[in-house]
């Protein structure tokens, strides 16, 4: 009998006290849709889908070798996809955001990893499935990131659960010796 695949991406997590503020804004924004669990509010930085359970130890590595720095991620535009995605993302992405997630994605397929090679939009997704823009206006929310993570996404009786198999600081360039990037 083999091994079942994990379903893995990178993304920051958010901060719980954020997370919390951000849930607590949708709700009183009645905003439609299913809601993302706030315990599994994040920012993808590259989605790799099912993948063998014995690739986890390559994807620290390349997760362990990454250069980044930290960095304010100010969430100031609230957004619906044609396919329902209601979300909030940056107007302006923060460049040491744009490089984290260009250096990963350049580092996953230059190790032979597979994953869609497509602009990237920094979002967080609130809820799924949501008709339109709730009347709200569109909050700020300031979001300190110093850190990114490799998660798997594992289906539970309540909802999918995003479980954190690694976490990496990102630090001032002058302050980190083991990034070499």
């Amino acid at each position: 009998m083999s091994t079942p695949p994990l379903r893995l991406f990178f993304a920051l997590p958010c901060p719980e006290p954020l997370a919390t503020s951000i849930a607590l804004w949708r709700e009183a924004a009645r905003c439609e849709g299913k809601a993302v669990a706030t315990h599994n509010l994040h920012l993808t930085l590259a989605f790799l889908g099912q993948q063998p359970r014995g690739c986890v130890a390559e994807l620290k590595a390349i997760a362990e070798n990454l250069a980044g720095e930290p960095f304010t991620l100010r969430l100031d535009q609230l957004r619906c996809w044609h396919n329902g995605l209601l979300h909030l993302s940056p107007d302006h992405p923060p460049p040491a955001l744009l490089a984290l997630a260009a250096n990963l994605q350049d580092g996953l397929h230059a190790a032979g990893f597979a994953i869609e090679r497509r602009p990237f939009h920094p979002h967080l997704t609130l809820a799924r499935h949501c008709p339109h823009l709730p009347g709200a206006a569109a909050p700020t929310f300031d979001w300190p990131v110093n850190q990114f993570a490799l998660f798997a996404s594992e289906n539970t009786a309540s909802g999918a659960h995003y479980r954190a198999l690694g976490n990496w600081p990102l630090l001032p360039q002058d302050s980190n010796e083991r990034f070499t990037q």
